[in-house]
């Protein structure tokens, strides 16, 4: 299974004065502009996804939303996982998806420093290797789903895949 691991793209800032609840918390102008953008980058390298899992947090579905249209995925086929949320057991996230056989290519959409201890656990490592910026993207092979057996196969930041995108 190939796992790509997005991270969700600049949020209005929680010090703002209008910045709602952190669930509610929305991608700002900037920040839906700049994912367009990392989406149209990863779409040029002909990637076809076959299941979308998005954190159910306004930014982290909005991050979805944006690559979905950019790869020509079906909107109304985005799932949206408690498994995904901050402080969620990533080890539940693998067993969930190891449920799901048909898919080979699977998009995750979340928050940071959750999507970071996915990474890590799909590495087999207990500590932090990755550092996801904002609509930042990593790509796992899995060998094994769960318990995960994986491999990075890239990690590229929102500025490389804004370049590779134009």
């Amino acid at each position: 299974m190939q796992l790509y691991i997005v991270r969700h793209g600049i949020a209005i800032d929680r010090e703002d004065p209008k910045c709602p609840p952190d669930p509610q918390r929305y991608l700002t102008e900037e920040g839906v502009k700049k994912t367009e953008q990392v989406a149209k980058g990863v779409a040029s390298l002909g990637i076809t996804a076959d299941l979308f899992l998005t954190s159910p947090y306004i930014r982290a579905a909005q991050t979805a939303e944006i690559f979905a249209a950019a790869l020509e995925y079906a909107k109304q086929k985005i799932r949206r996982t408690d498994l995904l949320l901050p402080g969620a057991e990533p080890s539940l996230l693998f067993r969930e998806l190891a449920k799901d056989r048909q898919a080979s290519c699977v998009f995750l959409f979340g928050h940071a420093p959750q999507l970071d201890d996915i990474v890590a656990t799909a590495l087999g490592s207990k500590r932090h290797l990755t550092s996801l910026k904002k609509a930042g993207v990593a790509l796992i092979e899995l060998k094994r789903i769960s318990p995960p057996i994986g491999m990075l196969a890239w990690l590229a930041t929102p500025k490389l895949l804004r370049r590779a995108g134009k």
